[in-house]
């Protein structure tokens, strides 16, 4: 059973959404303030944490960069809506995904559900297929691991999730429709720079190339190439 932390300070909407994904199944945890919701989410293993921006205390992008230093638990944001610049500092932090409020039901359970079947490592036998080695990365999809030159780097789910999809294709053009419905589970919404914030992140993690090339081509308003 996937346990879900949130962070609100809106304590009857927590009540609310609490029911909604204990119907779904879920076992929820609840904190009403960024410190408390950040105390929580480093000192226990959670498979999801739903954070609000406005929190008292400590705000939600502070309680992500706590988070960040020590975790790399999927983060659902919460924004308000219209709130662009909320969406792109919590994707620049490291957010896996995020929901304008007020949101329908159904969208917050397939998001949910999206970001926890990307972060699930598959849980079967290895076999060959499992390893994919592009030049100086090796990605292992049963651990979901990446490694550049036998180093570890350490990402979140998002992150792993892009990569994978980019390097199982190599020198061709992924567009950002496919990747939208692969990687974040839903379809590519005008103006949306999520994908762009995700490939951003990945871009500053990995090492530079020993020949100074860059790793990954954009084509605007098409897609990305990963550069072999």
């Amino acid at each position: 059973m996937n346990r879900i932390l949130l962070i609100d300070d809106d304590v009857g909407l927590s009540e609310l959404l609490t029911q909604l994904l204990e119907m779904e199944g879920f076992t929820v945890s609840q904190a009403y303030d960024g410190q408390e919701g950040l105390d929580k989410a480093t000192q226990t293993n959670y498979d999801l944490i739903l954070l609000d921006v406005m929190l008292p205390k400590l705000g939600g992008f502070e309680v992500l960069k706590g988070i960040r230093k020590r975790k790399q638990t999927p983060v659902l944001m919460l924004t308000a809506r219209g709130d662009e610049i909320d969406r792109v500092i919590g994707l620049e932090i490291g957010a896996d995904d995020y929901l304008p409020k007020p949101f329908n039901d159904r969208e917050l359970i397939a998001r949910i559900r999206a970001i926890l079947r990307r972060a699930t490592p598959v849980e079967t036998q290895q076999s060959p297929q499992d390893i994919l080695k592009v030049a100086d990365l090796t990605i292992d999809a049963t651990r979901q691991e990446v490694y550049c030159n036998d180093q570890l780097v350490i990402l979140t789910s998002t992150e792993f999730s892009l990569l994978f999809n980019m390097l199982s294709t190599p020198g061709e053009l992924v567009t950002k429709e496919s990747l939208s419905e692969s990687v974040l589970g839903k379809k590519l919404m005008p103006f949306d720079r999520s994908l762009d914030m995700h490939l951003s992140n990945l871009r500053k993690k990995l090492p530079e190339r020993a020949d100074g090339r860059a790793r990954v081509k954009t084509l605007r308003g098409k897609g990305y190439i990963w550069i072999p």
